[in-house]
């Protein structure tokens, strides 16, 4: 057991830690400074999207961009807007010319301790397939940003899950999502 103020590891993985302070357990990253999700909006008024499986839900999921910042090796700490160029490039194939910081926050304020840090792209260049790197199979959907929402409606009822960060890009979109009945 710990004291109330000390932190104890319970397990260890390669990307994430769980630990348990004040009698609270939760899960920690490792490694990273930050995470980025990227609301990139084309010239055109297409919403980028991403689908890939998750393990854990053991679903594809549609999500807007993002990653861990400082989960490449061998540099100092990467800045968040470096790292929302980074993985744009490396998920969608997309380099933004225009980055603008949106908002922060936690994502799961009671499992983990982590906090996602949201920006908005545009100007977009299409300069590479995107896709991932390593392990990762991800793919790329270029969405009419005023059919969105039913777009959305529409992967769910085809059972895929939808991350409620969409939404949040949504919002900073100015689209209103419509219920999920």
């Amino acid at each position: 057991m710990c004291d109330d103020d000390e932190r104890q590891i319970l397990a260890e993985g390669r990307h994430i830690h769980l630990v348990r302070r004040r009698g609270w357990e939760y899960a920690e990253r490792p490694g990273t400074t930050g995470i980025v999700a990227i609301l990139a909006i084309t010239d055109e008024n297409q919403l980028i999207l991403v689908e890939q499986y998750r393990e854990p839900l053991r679903k594809p999921v549609i999500e807007l961009p993002a990653g861990l910042a400082d989960d490449v090796h061998g540099g100092e700490a990467e800045a968040l807007a470096t790292a929302a160029q980074r993985e744009l490039l490396e998920e969608t194939g997309y380099q933004a010319e225009e980055l603008v910081y949106l908002t922060e926050g936690p994502p799961s304020a009671g499992l983990s301790d982590e906090v996602i840090t949201f920006f908005r792209a545009t100007s977009l260049r299409k300069v590479g397939d995107g896709g991932g790197v390593g392990r990762e199979s991800i793919k790329v959907h270029e969405v009419p940003l005023a059919d969105a929402a039913s777009w959305l409606q529409g992967a769910a009822a085809r059972g895929l899950l939808v991350d409620p960060k969409v939404y949040t890009g949504l919002y900073f979109a100015g689209q209103t999502p419509s219920p999920m009945v």
